[in-house]
């Protein structure tokens, strides 16, 4: 019987799955779940499944549904290890681990700094816990690559003693950016010291790479820092929260809901979240939204690239950033000054290189695959 590991991406109504060979790490099948509790909807490669599950089906129903179908499909699969995305491992959790009950509680004390991604995170695990006790849990944190971060990219300037209670700026989105740190000297050709990395989806953020580590991020304390988002709202001046609690009587789930839910694309264009709606639209709100998206990611690589010294290469990964053309040339031309000389007909075919030949600096492309990182670290600890 062989070996496989199933890799988990938990989100608060969706589930990204994936079976991987334990000793190759290639992927054998995936999907996702989507509308969890709300009538689930679940895609197996590509192919919607009829499921039988009920409305109110939750993470753990659906994923014992998966687990049975994926293993129906593959009788001589013993399902070893399960991966996990856990958004935020804190400033213990600095590398992959095998998850215990010790370590559980550790995370679930975590939740208050990334609330929208972690109780899901945790419920993945225990849910696959429940339907496999046998396999190995292993956790595989998006904080953990941001640790090779210089003190002065991670403190705020505030007193010492917070600093020293954790309030620093941790960053996320590290799995992508691991993935990233991997293939961008394939594909460039060779070793590539200062990269600025932007991670455009639903939530973006940007990373500073000095040979292949990280080196400065947009993200924070918790995931609301940095650039536009789809619903959040990235760096606000902090002088704007005191505003609406002294004015307008905000409280804090008041607040989380604004900055969290009700700003970035959404809030500036009041018309939608998805920067495709964006593009098609002809409204003049959905124009600002993404020209404000654009200036404030052009801002985001001066200021990585000013963090590195300078900069030698940008890749763009991500929902957005992998597929948006238009998106991708306008950011390019931002940075022209930097030395990017975009190519229309590069980018429109969405690369890998998406700079013009004699470009003085190089642009590219380059899918994510936080779900392959995981595996290979599940396998690892797997032994």
């Amino acid at each position: 019987m062989s070996r496989a590991i199933l890799v988990l991406n938990a989100g608060s109504s969706s589930l990204k799955f994936g079976l991987y060979d334990a000793e190759t790490q290639s992927e054998i099948l995936s999907g996702q779940a989507e509308r969890i509790g709300a009538g689930p909807r679940i895609a197996l490669a590509g192919e919607v499944q009829e499921t039988g599950l009920p409305t109110e089906a939750g993470h753990g129903a659906v994923l014992a549904w998966v687990i049975a179908r994926l293993l129906a499909q593959g009788a001589d699969l013993e399902i070893a290890a399960v991966g996990h995305r856990i958004v935020h491992g804190g400033r213990e959790y600095g590398a992959p681990c095998v998850l215990g009950p010790e370590d559980m509680a550790r995370l679930e004390a975590l939740v208050p700094l990334a609330p929208a991604h972690q109780p899901h995170n945790l419920a993945g695990v225990r849910a696959a816990q429940a339907a496999l006790p046998q396999a190995v849990q292993v956790g595989c944190f998006d904080t953990a690559f941001h640790r090779s971060q210089p003190r002065l990219a991670q403190i705020f300037a505030i007193p010492r003693e917070l600093t020293a209670e954790g309030i620093l700026r941790y960053g996320f989105h590290g799995l992508s950016y691991e993935h990233i740190a991997a293939q961008l000297p394939v594909i460039a050709g060779k070793n590539v010291e200062r990269a600025v990395v932007l991670h455009l989806g639903h939530g973006a953020s940007a990373c500073a790479l000095r040979n292949g580590r990280s080196h400065a991020t947009s993200m924070g304390f918790t995931a609301l820092d940095g650039l536009v988002m789809g619903k959040r709202c990235g760096s606000i001046d902090p002088g704007v929260l005191l505003h609406l609690m002294r004015e307008k009587g905000y409280g804090p789930g008041t607040l989380e809901a604004l900055l969290g839910g009700q700003s970035g694309l959404l809030g500036v264009s009041g018309l939608s979240s998805d920067m495709r709606d964006l593009l098609a639209s002809e409204a003049p709100e959905a124009r600002e939204a993404v020209d404000l998206f654009v200036y404030r990611a052009v801002g985001c690589v001066a200021e990585m690239a000013a963090a590195l010294g300078g900069i030698d290469a940008l890749v763009f990964t991500a929902g957005i950033g992998e597929h948006a053309a238009p998106v991708r040339q306008a950011i390019l031309e931002g940075c022209s000054w930097l030395g990017f000389t975009p190519d229309a007909v590069r980018n429109a075919e969405h690369g890998p290189e998406i700079t013009a030949e004699g470009s003085a600096k190089r642009a590219f492309v380059i899918p994510t695959d936080e779900e392959g990182v995981i595996a290979r670290h599940a396998a690892r600890l797997l032994g």
